[in-house]
């Protein structure tokens, strides 16, 4: 009887202190600007995909590790296509917030239409048409629901469109109706250039606002998003302020390290923080993996790591320089049925029998003319004029490169007609 309680209380034990290792980025290959939800005991998170289609892919976690995607915001040609928009234009900074039983997404179509919103009742899809906010001038809009009321923030153009320095920017605020999916009142001026505007910060961007205890939080990030991006954090006791900066800001920067040093992650910021299943708050950023100075093939990826509260103030990283390539935790790790691995080192099969895999990227839109599914030919492709270098839909499936170091193998034939 001893030795089965004994063995009983070693289970609870175990159980009690099992430990989860993050591998980063925990979204390897070109998943950039990430926005994170929670929705109980549920993590969904959204990143950009700028000219490709479909846009805006959607995934789920129950322990901020493993990620399945389970469907795209813009999945139809009637929401919107990217014709005529260079590759890297498109699909700015989507966000994704959760209220009352809908999902929101906010993000800006950077040369057609400015910032919009979209709804749906299931993350998975499928998502409603936009509903476009002509009032909110700027890019990188992003939700917060306080109590009965909701507020969109969002950068924006320095006071009277005239900037004191280049890339002087604001972030500023409207209310926000969550039924009618308007603006109203007034437009508030939250911050005006950064966290010091004596110093010329630049390209204060990405804003989110959450609220911890009595203090609202803006968490931003400044200095661009190539190698000296970072992220600060101000708070107010109200949510149109005035806010106040951490005095210790960036609370997340790799610009201040060795640029030789071995395996470098550059780049860092753009980040959201969340409450982790453990109670504890957890970074999503992106950030690179660059090789041989600051080439990086795989693209802006998803990143994570814990935050220490100091004083009232989050700081990521805390007590390391160098973003780390793998943290851990002590709570239960829970993978996910059916879903391709998305960190670390792994291999996976795609196949083309009557559907296409939700990670599979076209250009601009998705034309079906060129091409078709079946399960005995797999994906047959016409091929067309138009090339990648243009801005038309050519005749292109992509997937994201996830490694850096890697080997892909493909089979494929050509009809006779064509090799003539």
């Amino acid at each position: 009887m001893k030795k089965i309680l004994y063995l009983f209380l070693l289970c609870l034990t175990s159980q009690a202190f099992a430990q989860i290792k993050f591998t980063n980025p925990i979204l390897a290959g070109f998943y950039p600007d990430p926005s994170i939800t929670k929705v109980g005991t549920d993590y969904y998170l959204v990143n950009s995909t700028f000219s490709y289609f479909p846009g805006i892919p959607v995934f789920h976690s129950k322990d901020l590790k493993n990620w399945k995607q389970i469907g795209n915001v813009i999945e139809r040609n009637t929401q919107m296509t990217f014709l005529g928009d260079g590759t890297s234009r498109g699909l700015f900074a989507p966000s994704i917030n959760y209220h009352k039983g809908t999902f929101y997404m906010t993000c800006t179509n950077i040369d057609k239409g400015g910032n919009f919103v979209m709804t749906a009742k299931n993350p998975a899809g499928p998502w409603s048409d936009p509903v476009w906010l002509r009032e909110v001038k700027g890019i990188d809009p992003s939700l917060f629901f306080d109590k009965d009321k909701a507020y969109i923030v969002y950068n924006s153009d320095a006071l009277d469109n005239k900037p004191l320095y280049s890339g002087h920017r604001t972030i500023r605020t409207y209310e926000f109706d969550p039924v009618t999916l308007k603006v109203s009142g007034e437009e508030h001026l939250l911050v005006n250039g950064g966290v010091d505007i004596s110093k010329k910060p630049v390209w204060i961007e990405g804003p989110h606002i959450f609220k911890r205890e009595d203090w609202y939080y803006i968490c931003a990030a400044e200095g661009g998003t190539s190698v000296n991006h970072s992220q600060v954090i101000l708070r107010s006791r109200s949510a149109t302020g005035p806010y106040v900066p951490y005095e210790n800001n960036p609370i997340l920067t790799q610009r201040d390290l060795d640029p030789n040093r071995p395996n470098p992650i550059t780049s860092t910021g753009h980040a959201e923080l969340v409450e982790g299943p453990d109670g504890k708050t957890y970074a999503i950023f992106l950030a690179v993996r660059p090789y041989e100075g600051n080439f990086y093939n795989t693209g802006r990826e998803t990143f994570i790591a814990p935050v220490k509260w100091t004083n009232g103030w989050p700081v990521i990283n805390p007590n390391l320089k160098e973003v780390q390539y793998q943290y851990a935790a002590d709570y239960k790790e829970i993978k996910q049925a059916d879903a391709p691995p998305q960190n670390g080192n792994f291999s996976y099969r795609t196949t083309f029998d009557n559907k296409l895999d939700q990670s599979l990227l076209f250009l601009r839109k998705n034309d079906s003319s060129w091409y078709s599914l079946s399960k005995k030919n797999g994906f047959t492709m016409k091929l067309k004029p138009e090339t990648c270098m243009e801005k038309a839909n050519p005749a292109f499936l992509g997937k994201r490169q996830q490694h850096t170091f890697c080997t892909a193998k493909h089979s494929a034939s050509i009809h006779p007609e064509i090799r003539k």
